[in-house]
């Protein structure tokens, strides 16, 4: 996975693999996903931080809670 931040257009780019992407969808005006064969393969977010998705914080209790399920 790597995230790219653009701070003067405030986009934040996530991707999750390098396979193809074979279809776009618009989740409203300020998300776009990247979809491959296999699922999420990216995700554009306009307006980031403006929308208050950045910075992006992880609840530590909540990541006990991911580990112990997985």
């Amino acid at each position: 996975m790597q995230l790219t931040y653009d701070e003067h257009e405030d986009i934040l780019f996530i991707s999750f693999n390098n396979d193809p992407i074979v279809r776009d969808v618009s989740l409203g005006w300020h998300v776009n996903v990247g979809l491959t064969a296999n699922g999420i393969g990216e995700m554009t977010i306009l307006d980031a931080k403006a929308k208050g998705l950045l910075p992006i914080y992880v609840n530590p209790n909540e990541l006990v809670e991911i580990a112990k399920a997985a």
